[in-house]
């Protein structure tokens, strides 16, 4: 096993969280059909909930333009209506 240095972080993400480790620990074992294995361990690090969008493109742009706000409102009016594109413009109104 050889010692990988000067790592700063490494981050793991799935579709919900992404785990941040800071200077972490990493050592890298090569596999017999030319992969590789790492081991990292850390003493500190950081779990966030990702924003999972669940509003398309399109309807975000759509209330941005009718009632003119940024995309932050829109996505939170948006929320608001449940998805409900005239609800969340009429709500900014």
């Amino acid at each position: 096993m050889e010692e990988v240095s000067d790592v700063q972080e490494v981050i793991i993400k799935t579709d919900k969280i992404e785990i941040i480790l800071s200077k972490p620990q990493v050592s890298k074992m090569q596999a017999k059909e030319g992969g590789a294995l790492y081991t990292v361990s850390a003493d500190n690090y950081e779990e966030r909930e990702l924003e999972v969008q669940i509003f398309s493109d399109e309807d975000i742009r759509t209330v941005c333009e009718r009632a003119g706000v940024d995309e932050e409102r829109a996505k939170g009016a948006l929320a608001e209506a449940e998805g409900d594109i005239v609800n969340a413009i009429l709500l900014l109104q």
